[in-house]
């Protein structure tokens, strides 16, 4: 399976506390364990030409990984048409934590994604609501992060084909945190945890989650459906 892994790379630059907890990146933080797992994993950051998606990047890709916050309007329209329709030819797109607000997730869900949010060191109990699902396979009843950043319904988002985990903070508030989409012949994962200044993407059992999105996403084999103006199957008489 080819994963190309997505990330904006700003918050690692510019703050030292996201330094020290992802000195390589969020990008290799999540790429890391996709690669123990046998995985193809390419990464690719923002101020790279073409966004590092250029060239035969985006064709090459079974699954792309997308972590965004602080600079979804610099990322290129094209580019994201450009991904939007690969996800519609079958590509698969795995939307982390802050990336609910990024161009690509807002043009396939075709609503604004907003929510409510808090900083504040919260207790989050992700809760598996679809056992058996390939996603969760193996992860047990719930996953407990010890500190994360609140998101909080309503989510702005159409209602899911398939929801596989909800959060519970410690605050009170619950959030859709594990939704499943199909757009086109493509799959898309938004997975709500993975705010950069906490070490998310180091748990173990984020990174199975994320090693069961991708294996879930993947590009399904098969042919392509066939459309526009077609003869009959029936020869004239």
């Amino acid at each position: 399976m080819r994963v190309t892994v997505w990330n904006e790379n700003r918050h690692e630059q510019k703050n030292p506390k996201v330094q020290a907890i992802y000195p390589q990146g969020i990008h290799e933080a999540i790429a890391a364990p996709l690669r123990q797992a046998g995985l193809e994993v390419r990464t690719a950051t923002l101020d790279q030409p073409q966004h590092g998606l250029g060239g035969q990047v985006l064709d090459n890709t079974e699954v792309l990984f997308w972590w965004g916050h602080l600079a979804h309007g610099e990322v290129s329209d094209l580019l994201v048409e450009q991904v939007r329709q690969r996800v519609l030819e079958g590509m698969g797109l795995v939307v982390l934590h802050s990336g609910h607000f990024s161009k690509i997730f807002k043009a396939l869900m075709g609503t604004s994604c907003d929510l409510k949010w808090r900083e504040a060191d919260d207790v989050e109990r992700l809760w598996v609501v679809a056992p058996g699902h390939p996603i969760v396979e193996g992860l047990g009843e719930y996953l407990e992060l010890p500190a994360e950043e609140m998101y909080g319904e309503h989510f702005d988002v159409p209602e899911p084909d398939e929801l596989v985990l909800v959060s519970w903070f410690s605050g009170g508030e619950v959030f859709r945190s594990g939704l499943c989409y199909t757009r086109g012949r493509g799959r898309i994962f938004y997975f709500r945890p993975g705010h950069e200044t906490y070490p998310t993407y180091h748990h173990p059992g984020v990174q199975q989650i994320l090693l069961g999105a991708a294996r879930w996403a993947a590009a399904t084999p098969g042919p392509k459906p066939v459309r526009g103006h077609y003869p009959t199957l029936r020869p004239p008489k």
